[in-house]
């Protein structure tokens, strides 16, 4: 595990502070599309991603989902913090985007390294100003960009959390997360496909020009 922490967390802690993650937090391993955490859940530890993606979704009162961000080797999640140190109920659904691997640390550990390490402090406080930037980039695509190139930049953000341009997603699944229909998203990658930017295969998309 301490190999694990010092590639990913290496550059941000100290060593005594690896040192105490590894004792204190737990290893945790989800397969593609395993919910981590759910809505409704009360949360008892904050994940630090060590591999894989987590994605971030919320739900309407429709049940539909709409995905917020994902989160890379290094990141952990904000509004998890929140939920820990307010000790209220999830919010968000987390999932993993695929095979992932990360330590959950408790709740007790997080309030004493706040106090205890300032590399901890600065990275809950870079944690939230970045989540809370992706979540109004989220709010600007979907107030002022069309369906059409928030698809394209969501395609553009699977590539990259995957680092794979084979995108292993169907239509229907597009849909969910981008809070449309699966007629919509089909037309729309057809156009792409058309365009030469994409090439669609079943239950797959190979990315080759966004």
């Amino acid at each position: 595990m301490r190999t694990e922490l010092e590639e990913a967390y290496g550059f941000l802690f100290e060593k005594e502070l690896i040192e105490e993650i590894a004792e204190s937090g737990s290893i945790k391993n989800a397969a593609a599309g395993d919910k981590i955490i759910e809505i409704g859940d009360y949360v008892t530890g904050m994940p630090l991603l060590l591999n894989g993606a987590i994605k971030i979704l919320r739900e309407d009162s429709d049940a539909d989902e709409l995905l917020l961000y994902f989160l890379e080797r290094g990141d952990t999640c904000a509004m998890t913090l929140n939920c820990c140190l307010g000790q209220t109920k999830s919010e968000i659904r987390a999932v993993a985007e695929n095979d992932t691997r990360f330590i959950m640390i408790p709740i007790s550990k997080m309030e004493e390294w706040t106090a205890k390490y300032k590399s901890w402090r600065n990275f809950v406080f870079e944690s939230y100003h970045t989540r809370l930037s992706e979540m109004l980039d989220t709010i600007d695509t979907i107030a002022f960009l069309n369906m059409d190139e928030r698809l394209m930049r969501y395609l553009r953000d699977k590539v990259k959390v995957n680092q794979n341009e084979n995108i292993q997603s169907t239509h229907q699944e597009i849909a969910y997360d981008l809070h449309t229909s699966r007629v919509v998203v089909s037309r729309l990658l057809k156009k792409l496909e058309k365009n030469g930017k994409i090439s669609l295969q079943r239950n797959h998309i190979i990315v080759k020009d966004l």
